[in-house]
This record gives C-alpha cells, structure tokens and sequence, in this order.
C-alpha cells in the first residue's frame, strides 16, 4: 500500500508550503489508486487526476467542493452525503454503507460511523491492501466500533484539527467537532496501533511551520 498526503490542510484560512491545499489522500496499490476526499481548493485539478475512485468521507466544503464541476472517475459517498452534493454533475455515483466493505481493484476498503457533524454526517474508512490495513479519519470526535475499526491496523491517519485545546461541542445528546490529537493517540495505545500520522492541520499545526 502506498499512501501520498496531496493535502494536509484543515478548513482554515492559514496556509504554508507544508499545508498548502485542502485534506486530501491518494491510496495506491497494484497499479490501482483511490483519493479519499476533495475539498474545494481542487476545483480546478481534481478533474485531471488519474484515478480508480473518489470516496468521500462527509459534506463539508473542504471535502466535496472539488467535484462541483464534476468527476473524472466514479465517486463513492453515503447517502447522507450525496443528498448533500446530489447537484453536483457528477456521472458515475455509488452509496457507502457502513460496515459493508468495497473492493476497488485490490483495495478493500469499509466504512465506520463517527461523530463529527449533524448536518454533515461523516464515516472514516478501514483501508486494506494485501495484508497490510490503515484506518483514515481526518474529521471526527470518536469512532463507532472504535475496537473493529482500529484492530489490527498499521496505521491510524486521524484528526490535526486541534493538538490538545478541546473542540468538541454538545447539541442534545450527541457531539459535534474534532477530538484532540492527544486523545486519537491514546485511542492508537489502547488498540496497540503502533504508528499514528496526523493530516486535516488545523492553525496550531499550520502557523507552527511558519
């Protein structure tokens, strides 16, 4: 499996060469390649990427506006996003169900609810390739199934939004924003994960660079 971090910046008006555009991920494997995501600062080049797929993981502005012109391969999103983005002109569309695992060429990849937003309900995706598996998440506040999601994994790719200033805020029962990176990282220790990366930056890690 190789990973390529195309964009490593949050929704946030900071930016450096580092952190230049919007959070985006290319997962590549046999000659096969599936970007995860597509904010609106690839408007202009997502419609060139030579792709198998785009799976998308929720609504916001910094993970669809990319394809308001379109897609130049099929798209994946939940049903939730594509009510969302359903005027977007994008031809070839297929729903994400949760728990239930995709194969695109040899990379397998399933869907695990979070909480992030209400309005723009999101999913983080256990990606496997050969027997090597990661899981991606660059929005959340927790994991449903955090234990399946996280077991066995090489990887967590989670949340940079924030490093250890809470951000999570409560409407009624549920919860809403980003959790630290503090706490993804003791989620990584307790399922024994052994190597964590952080991308979706938020202005405590973009400005740092500076």
């Amino acid at each position: 499996m190789k990973l390529l971090f195309l964009g490593t910046r949050g929704n946030i008006e900071a930016r450096t060469p580092q952190h230049f555009r919007h959070t985006v991920l290319s997962v590549g494997h046999q000659g096969r390649r599936v970007i995860i995501d597509c904010g609106g600062d690839w408007l202009m080049e997502s419609r060139h990427w030579d792709a198998d797929a785009i799976v998308i993981t929720h609504a916001h502005p910094d993970h669809v506006d990319g394809l308001k012109r379109g897609a130049p391969c099929p798209v994946f999103a939940t049903r939730e996003t594509w009510k969302i983005i359903g005027r977007f002109p994008i031809e070839q569309r297929f729903i994400v169900r949760p728990r239930r695992p995709m194969r695109i060429g040899g990379i397998t990849i399933e869907a695990f609810g979070v909480e992030h937003s209400l309005r723009a309900p999101a999913v983080g995706y256990r990606i496997t390739a050969g027997d090597v598996a990661i899981f991606y998440c660059p929005d959340l506040v927790y994991i449903h199934r955090r234990q399946a999601a996280l077991m066995a994994i090489a990887a967590y790719i989670g949340d940079g939004a924030t490093i250890s200033r809470p951000f999570v805020r409560r409407r009624g029962r549920r919860l809403i924003g980003h959790a630290p990176v503090g706490t993804q990282l003791a989620w990584c220790q307790t399922a024994g994960v052994p190597r964590a990366m952080i991308t979706h930056c938020g202005t405590q890690i973009v400005t740092a660079d500076r």
